[in-house]
């Protein structure tokens, strides 16, 4: 999946693997994370399958760089993926899968989990307005409209998923503390 999103990036416009790296910290990763290192195995990759082609340019006082752009073959690439059948519903969250198990763990451990979940709740670390501002600035790069109404898609997405996670976790800490107050009633 990541390979196609460095095509996807590629097929905006040609750029340097530190410019995908930056638009992956600035964009993408509120929803998928990958690291640096990452980022250049699968340039490797995409260049050993003929997806993209590399471009030497020289600099002045500076090292030179290599330019990567998107090949006829990447841009079918990109475009067969995109159009797959498959939407996969599967959600791998560890969040949930210590959820699922939190029954060994007492009511305050768990009243703890819940309330570091809320307070860590951010998909827009820097707020939505820098998510909504790298947009407007790719949308500018690209002069696409379109295109940018997308990516307004998946910020919107990330607003949701963020108020949901919240909604949960508040719910969550609610049941835990009722939980809590009838096994004290039960002491007295």
């Amino acid at each position: 999946m990541l390979k196609h999103g460095i095509l996807g990036l590629l097929n905006y416009g040609d750029a340097t693997g530190y410019d995908i790296m930056l638009a992956f910290r600035k964009s993408l990763s509120h929803f998928w994370v990958a690291q640096t290192s990452q980022i250049y195995r699968e340039l490797q990759v995409l260049e050993d399958n003929g997806w993209i082609k590399k471009t030497l340019v020289e600099q002045d006082g500076r090292p030179d760089k290599n330019v990567l752009s998107i090949t006829d073959d990447g841009k079918s690439e990109l475009i067969r993926w995109l159009r797959e059948d498959e939407v996969t519903k599967t959600v791998r969250s560890p969040m949930l899968m210590k959820t699922f198990f939190r029954g060994e763990c007492s009511i305050d451990e768990n009243i703890e989990f819940f309330k570091r979940i809320a307070e860590c709740i951010n998909v827009f670390p820097d707020g939505e307005g820098e998510a909504f501002d790298a947009k407007d600035q790719y949308e500018k790069m690209i002069d696409n409209p379109e295109r940018a109404l997308f990516w307004k898609f998946t910020i919107d997405f990330g607003i949701m998923y963020e108020k949901m996670l919240l909604e949960w976790s508040n719910k969550c800490i609610q049941q835990l503390e009722g939980m809590k107050d009838e096994q004290q009633k039960d002491r007295t």
